[in-house]
């Protein structure tokens, strides 16, 4: 242990422990802005700079060990005089068009500044201008870079993919794509963790909310919106709205409310994917010999565009099943249009997804298989739902419950825990019980695939069979379970990776609260609404069972292959489309 001083109070810390966490042990705060536990702890932005007594340069408190006998103050004049000063060092480089910026009351800079009383800018203001191609689904805004070099360390040592780097040297330092290309052409997966991490505005997703409400408001198009599990796990938090307010019924109620014409769950197509997915597999399993294994589950674009970018000759071993987005957008044209008696081009299909990567998906030419145009018109993350919430100045507080519409409204609990990481597998594993063993499981038999460790494994057996499976979230762990199996120190049948980690509750198009993660949070939520859902297994949602009976008849049959699959090599990345 190391004793020390901070503001004159005594403090006892284990050795190694920085400034930063020994002062927060006591109720201290150091403000900070560049600072991220883990990923990046650099003191580029010097926020957090501190006074120890009988030095004269100040130091950064959150890289700055302690040591025996240290005395720190966090407050002085001179502490606080620095602060200010390079908080109007950063906003002389930043475009400080805050009425305009996304951002705008969610901004570390922005709250920075309200703390400190800057209210006025002594030097001379020179933000970065350059142009991006605003047709892809990440923006950034050079201008509101603050060059705190989070994006660039998410993404290399968490996601591991490289996309961001700095650019130039001295005054001309930048940060950018890597090696100064364009973003269209680099690897990006656009799971949107770097927006997520990103303090100010400088990164967010290609903002919709105009496009859904140009919908609404044509009188020839029938829109329909699909509502992702993760979204009911976090909606409220950019509203303002305690969590047992924050209702998945009144979420229903509050999409209802912008006056779209149907409000769905995609919960309906999460059950929809595991009785594909899951046939699939089993198909797999009893064919050994004509696949490549593992196969992996498809539900996650981030991670498609991952595999195929990384590892292409492991796209054979991606399931075929689309993603319950796809899927949903692919029977709002076809099955439900045939149940409304409408022409399917006049449907427009929307979703909220908790993801950025989903704006990338409903692109892809091969997904467009109900011959109306995309099968997805529109896809909104979280953010913009609560964006277009408060445009359209509807106060959920005031809104009553509402259910979903029908017949796609009806979602069991095995689809609601899609959103968190090892859902997917866990509901897939229902239902591969139950058709090969002739009856339900325990809902929570295979729960040991719960939780937010990064990789997790189980090896259960089925009607005799054993099937080792794995559980991956965040880009990094899916390239260690990758490597492993290519190494030969792993083998597993299944193999479940969301891009996000933590799963789609930590997804790059959820609600942003800096410097905290929520998807352990949110996760546990789901798995709650799984637990009070009276359907906890995909294959006893009866709306898909008519689904089956009334147009696709069975999984895997000719019409599923046909509007529920996809061609994943039909493709190249990175996908321009």
């Amino acid at each position: 242990m190391v004793n020390l001083k901070i503001n004159n109070k005594n403090v006892q810390v284990p050795e190694g422990t920085t400034i930063l966490e020994a002062a927060a042990r006591v109720g201290i705060k150091i403000p900070t802005l560049c600072f991220l536990k883990d990923i990046n702890e650099i003191g580029a932005c010097r926020i957090c700079s501190v006074e120890l007594k009988g030095k004269d340069t100040l130091v950064a408190a959150c890289n700055t060990k302690v040591e025996e006998g240290m005395e720190v103050i966090t407050n002085s004049g001179k502490v606080q005089h620095a602060r200010r000063m390079n908080l109007q060092f950063i906003l002389s480089k930043h475009n400080t068009n805050c009425t305009a910026c996304v951002r705008s009351g969610n901004c570390t800079l922005q709250e920075l500044c309200n703390t400190f009383n800057i209210n006025r800018l002594p030097f001379k203001r020179d933000f970065e201008v350059k142009e991006w191609n605003r047709e892809f689904p990440l923006i950034r805004n050079y201008g509101k870079c603050v060059k705190c070099m989070r994006c660039v360390q998410i993404c290399e040592k968490v996601q591991t993919l490289g996309v961001w780097d700095l650019v130039n040297t001295g005054k001309r330092t930048s940060v950018d794509v890597a090696e100064n290309r364009k973003i269209t052409d680099v690897d990006c997966a656009v799971c949107g963790q770097c927006v997520t991490h990103c303090p100010v505005g400088a990164l967010h997703e290609r903002d919709e909310c105009e496009k859904l409400m140009d919908a609404v408001h044509d009188p020839n198009k029938i829109v329909v919106v699909q509502i992702a599990p993760a979204v009911r796990s976090a909606w409220g938090e950019g509203l303002g709205l305690p969590r047992n307010m924050a209702t998945e019924k009144r979420m229903a109620a509050a999409v209802r409310a912008l006056g779209v014409d149907y409000v769905f769950d995609t919960n309906f197509s999460a059950d929809l994917t595991i009785m594909e997915e899951g046939s699939e597999f089993i198909e797999r399993m009893r064919h050994p010999d004509n696949y490549q294994w593992p196969m992996y589950t498809s539900c996650c674009p981030g991670w498609v565009r991952f595999v195929k970018s990384q590892y292409p000759e492991l796209t054979p071993n991606l399931s075929t099943a689309k993603s319950p987005q796809q899927m949903f957008g692919a029977v709002a044209k076809s099955y439900y249009a045939q149940l409304l008696d409408v022409d399917p081009s006049r449907i427009f299909c929307a979703s909220i997804m908790p993801c950025m990567a989903k704006k990338k998906e409903r692109e892809i030419p091969v997904m467009n298989d109900a011959g109306a145009g995309p099968d997805v018109d529109l896809a909104l993350t979280t953010r913009e739902l609560d964006r277009v919430i408060k445009a359209e100045l509807i106060n959920p507080f005031l809104l009553p419950e509402e259910e979903f519409d029908m017949p796609l409204g009806v979602g069991s609990g095995a689809g609601v825990i899609f959103g968190a990481t090892g859902g997917v597998m866990e509901a897939a594993l229902r239902t591969a019980y139950y058709v090969l063993e002739g009856h339900n499981p325990d809902p929570d038999a295979f729960s040991v695939v719960r939780g937010m460790d990064g990789i997790k494994e189980a090896e259960v057996e089925i009607a005799g069979i054993r099937v080792k499976a794995a559980v991956a979230s965040g880009l990094g762990n899916a390239r260690k379970v990758i490597e492993a199996v290519k190494a030969g120190k792993a083998d597993y049948h299944f193999v479940e990776i969301m891009a996000c980690p933590g799963g789609c509750a930590g997804g790059g198009g959820q609600p942003i609260l800096d410097g905290v993660e929520m998807a352990d949070v949110r996760g546990e939520q789901l798995y709650a609404l799984d637990r009070s859902n009276a359907i906890r297994f995909s294959h006893e949602n009866p709306s898909v069972i008519k689904a089956y009976e009334d147009y696709f008849e069975k999984p895997l049959s000719h019409k599923s292959h046909e509007l529920l699959h996809t061609d994943h090599d039909a493709w190249k990345m990175p996908n321009k489309a």
